[in-house]
């Protein structure tokens, strides 16, 4: 732990929207760049499904739209991630299988709290997020609409879709037919779940023309089994599949509206934005869907819907070896950031 390159905020004892308290709540962020004195230079980058902001802090690059040295930038570690409270983390009795469910509105209020009380923040330029960190930059447009100027949600929805759940039901059920899946919890790794999960994901990550056209091959596999090993399985092998649960439950509650200011109202709550809103879907994404983000930004007031002409699915929001897409998406936040 001497070695660590993040801070961890202490929260106290939360109260959270599914009824329980989270107690001695840690929620564990990194900064880069720094602070201008008028505290408007900030950019807030949650994190997505499954990752710590050692898997997205490549995106923070000087020269491109996350420029540390134009922009204060802070990765805030997603609940459940290994970093921030999470199954594999806390003591009992919210240890493994008994940690709570905690909304993205959960997360976000906190987030706010991080800038708040240790930063002074009150005034954020940007939210910038890709698939569940997508739904947070939503989550934190509608729930704090004075403080935010712009969102840009890559590959990510205001409410989770049917379609979306569908999927999550298939790699949960998945990692759960796994035989150390006992009484609610993993008692040890889920070795053959997790690979299971792995392929399962791998199906729906990326579309049929890229598996068509053998991508795989241009970013350092063999073949397809070569793929499905060491790109899927290896992925979720190296998971905390306790920790996998938990931001799956998240996932499925994500709903900007799901909360006391907009009662379950989506449209009510997509009209309540005031940010300046990017809305970037990947034109082949199986879950986040371009229809579903059409009918998001047919109610918000300053949207504009901006797909990703890509073959690479939902990974083509996260182009780590995809440089076509990422200087698509580089130049349209770039734009956004001008206004």
């Amino acid at each position: 732990m001497t070695s660590r390159d993040y801070e961890v905020f202490a929260l106290g004892d939360v109260a959270l929207q599914c009824g329980l308290t989270l107690r001695n709540a840690q929620l564990a962020y990194k900064t880069y760049g720094r602070l201008d004195a008028s505290c408007g230079n900030v950019i807030v980058y949650p994190t997505s499904y499954g990752a710590q902001h050692y898997d997205t802090e490549w995106l923070i690059r000087p020269g491109r739209a996350l420029d540390p040295e134009r922009y204060f930038i802070i990765i805030p570690n997603m609940f459940g991630n290994g970093l921030s409270s999470s199954p594999s983390n806390v003591g009992p009795p919210h240890d493994r299988g008994r940690f709570p469910g905690i909304t993205v509105a959960d997360n976000v209020r906190l987030q706010r709290r991080l800038l708040s009380e240790r930063f002074g923040i009150e005034r954020i330029a940007l939210v910038y997020g890709w698939s569940m960190g997508g739904q947070q930059a939503y989550h934190w447009a509608a729930l704090f609409p004075d403080i935010v100027e712009r969102i840009a949600v890559i590959c990510g929805s205001a409410r989770t879709a049917p379609h979306n759940q569908i999927f999550l039901e298939g790699i949960k059920c998945a990692l759960m037919a796994d035989p150390a899946w006992r009484d609610g919890y993993f008692a040890e790794p889920p070795v053959r779940g997790l690979r299971a999960m792995g392929r399962i994901y791998a199906g729906w990550a990326l579309s049929q023309a890229f598996y068509r056209e053998e991508l795989w091959r241009t970013i350092g596999f063999s073949s397809l089994e070569d793929f499905l090993i060491a790109g899927w399985e290896a992925n979720y092998l190296r998971r905390d599949a306790n920790n996998l649960l938990a931001m799956m439950w998240t996932w499925q509650h994500a709903d900007i509206s799901a909360n006391e200011l907009y009662e379950g109202d989506l449209p009510k709550a997509l009209g309540a934005i005031t940010a300046t809103a990017l809305i970037m879907p990947s034109t082949t994404d199986l879950y986040f869907t371009v229809a579903d983000n059409e009918r998001e930004v047919a109610h918000m007031r300053h949207a504009e819907l901006r797909p990703i002409p890509s073959i690479w699915g939902h990974r083509g929001g996260n182009p780590t070896q995809n440089p076509e897409d990422d200087d698509f998406i580089d130049r349209t936040v770039l734009e956004l950031l001008g206004r």
